[in-house]
This record gives C-alpha cells, sequence and structure tokens, in this order.
C-alpha cells in the first residue's frame, strides 16, 4: 500500500489527479487531500471529512498515511520533550523537542538505530535496525507539530538530522524528506540542518541541490588518528577527503557549516588539539560547538572538565572563529547528544541487534 507522505509534492499531485480521474472525482479533491496529508495530523482517510464517505473508502484501500505511534513522551525539568515512537513493524525510533526563549527545535531521526559505531554515542549500541522512508522521517516532523500545538509549545522553527542515525547513509529517503519538509510543509530550508560523521558522497550530493540546506559535521578531532578511533567512517573518508567535500559545500552556497565536537575527558581534549580544531574551521569558516560528553551505557567516559572546555573556547576565538559551548538538554530523559535510543532498549528489554555495514 504507497505512502502518501512518501511522495514528494509534485509526485503527490499526479498520483492523486491520476487517481481521481479514474474514479470521475473533480480534480479539486487533490488539493483537499494534498491539504490534510502537509497541513493537519490526520493518519486515517476517515478524517478527511470534507471528503464524501466513498471517496475516504476508496483511497483507504490503496493508500496510507505513515502516523507512527506513541510508545512514551518524556519531558525533562529544562522543557525538553522526548518522544519514542513505534513504528508499523514494531521499530523503536525517537525524536525530541528543544525549548528555547527564541525558537522549537526538532530533532529527528533518520534510521532505527545506527551503523556508524561512533564510540561516544549511545545510538549505535542496539545496533542497526533497518532505514527509515521518507514517510517516517516526515511523520515525526508531523507529530510533533500535533503535540506541540496541543501542548503550548507553539510552532517548530528549527528541525535537525541530529537524532538516531546517519542521515547520509540513508539518502534514498532523506532527499524526497527534505523536499516534502520544504516544499509541502513548508519549512525554510535555511531552517534545516542535516548532520553527518562525514558520508563525503553525501556531502556531495547535498552540495549539488539548489536548496540552501544547513550541514553540520559531527568531528570530534581534527587529527586523522584520533578521528579514527572515535569514528570508524573516517579510515572509509579520511579527514583530508572529507574537508574537501566540506569545502565544496561552501563554495556551492550552502548555509554555513557546523562543526560539532563533544569533549570528552582525556581522549579528544589535549590542549594541542584547539589550534588544530581552529585551522580546520578557519578553512570553511565554520562555526563551532563544544559539546560536554553525555554519559551513555557501558562507557565510562567523563565530561572534559570545564576548564578545558574554556580552554579550547579561548583558542578558537581568538583564532576568529565562531563557538558556542552546548548547554546539555534532556539529560534527565536520556534526550541529551548520543543518548538518544539505548536506555529506552534497555528499558524495553529490547535485545541489542549486531552492527550492521552502512
Amino acid at each position: 500500500m504507497k505512502d502518501l507522505l512518501s511522495l514528494t509534492p509534485p509526485e503527490l499531485r499526479v498520483e492523486l489527479e491520476s487517481h481521481l480521474r479514474e474514479r470521475g472525482e473533480p480534480s479539486y479533491r487533490a488539493d483537499q487531500i494534498r491539504k490534510w496529508v502537509y497541513e493537519s495530523g490526520v493518519g486515517t482517510f476517515e478524517e478527511m471529512t470534507n471528503l464524501p464517505t466513498e471517496e475516504r473508502e476508496a483511497l483507504a484501500e490503496v493508500y496510507r498515511i505513515e502516523c507512527p505511534e506513541t510508545e512514551t513522551v518524556s519531558r525533562s525539568e529544562d522543557g525538553t520533550v522526548k518522544h519514542l515512537w513505534r513504528m508499523r513493524d514494531g521499530e523503536l525510533i525517537e525524536s525530541v523537542l528543544i525549548p528555547t526563549a527564541e525558537r522549537l527545535t526538532l530533532c529527528i531521526s533518520s534510521q532505527a538505530g545506527c551503523a556508524m559505531g561512533c564510540t561516544f554515542c549511545a545510538t549505535g549500541w542496539g545496533g542497526f535496525g533497518r532505514q527509515l522512508t521518507a514517510g517516517e522521517i516526515v511523520a515525526q516532523f508531523r507529530n510533533a507539530r500535533q503535540w506541540a500545538e496541543e501542548n503550548d509549545y507553539g510552532p517548530i522553527h528549527n528541525i535537525v538530522f541530529m537524532g538516531m542515525g546517519e542521515p547520509l547513509a540513508n539518502r534514498k529517503a532523506l532527499h524526497p524528506a527534505l523536499t516534502i519538509l520544504n516544499q509541502g510543509l513548508g519549512v525554510g530550508a535555511r531552517r534545516i540542518t542535516v548532520s553527518t560523521v562525514g558520508v563525503v558522497p553525501g556531502i556531495r550530493e547535498l552540495a549539488a541541490r539548489p536548496e540552501q540546506f544547513g550541514l553540520a559535521l559531527s568531528l570530534h578531532s581534527p587529527v586523522e588518528s584520533l578521528r579514527a578511533e572515535l569514528i570508524p567512517l573516517e579510515k572509509r573518508h579520511p579527514l583530508p577527503e572529507l574537508m574537501d567535500a566540506v569545502e565544496a559545500f561552501v563554495r556551492e552556497g550552502g548555509r554555513r557549516v557546523t562543526f560539532e565536537y563533544t569533549m570528552i575527558r582525556g581522549i579528544n581534549d589535549a590542549k594541542e588539539l584547539a589550534p588544530k580544531l581552529a585551522e580546520l574551521a578557519h578553512r570553511v569558516h565554520a562555526f563551532v560547538n563544544l559539546i560536554p560528553f553525555n554519559p551513555i551505557p557501558y562507557q565510562d567516559w567523563q565530561p572534559s572538565v570545564p576548564a578545558r572546555v574554556g580552554h579550547f573556547r579561548k583558542v578558537l576565538e581568538e583564532a576568529g572563529i565562531s563557538v558556542a559551548v552546548r548547554e546539555p538538554r534532556g539529560r534527565d530523559i536520556d534526550a541529551a547528544c548520543g543518548q538518544l535510543r539505548a536506555n529506552a532498549l534497555v528499558q524495553l528489554d529490547a535485545e541489542p541487534r549486531p552492527r550492521a555495514t552502512p
């Protein structure tokens, strides 16, 4: 059964017009259905109340609208909200709403689990389940938007692909999802950021798109050997190759690149790494987010001490690099950076899966 939420706006129009023409229905019904799909949170055709009963039934026979079930909703003391969604096949994925005084950001997942095996991130601890469809990616926004409106969180301003999974390892679904979010649901390209640990072909594909989507690079070390210990993908796409791709992204007119740098005590916070990080950031005029490490299951690492974080910040600022220290959000509900999914799997007694090759 075809999922209407997985279709880009042009594909949806063609599909609906063909369906309506075969049934002898007026063409304006396509706009009515499109509004229900994109502008509401309905998960069934029965809820499309301005359509005749016979048409609702006909649509339900051949189509569906992706709408995952809410497994749990956890609200942090700082206002952060984590949704655990159960997909049709039982897979669990997470999205996180992060409110500030100025905006509401939604962090969404692109895969069930992750195969990248980054040593500082809990998402891959439970293994790789499967790729999400475009509809499953977009459904996180629709469902979270509806929840935010019903619970006085207001409109979602920004979307970041920083949840479970490596977005650029699921480009078959990522690209249509970006188009649907942008053209169908009206989220400006400049308000959508795609995060990656360094999938070079994906960065180049994103650079080739006409829209100005943002790019966040999970860097975590400015040195190849250390980065390879933290991020296995470094062996496939070494830092020089990765930086070439990021420079191409900037040349093609993409938004400013962000470097994500998780600071782990005694691992990647040596003082001599700070100027090397500044040098890489300067090459692509990157903004740097310094992120104190968040504890994860079965890993005894600790976050860098504040003085060391402050040293990195000072070195970067003195080099003319824009930098911020990310305040931990949602730690009490395991929604902070790197914590997604693993604790949920523990709590639900799910069996960890072996890591798969991305």
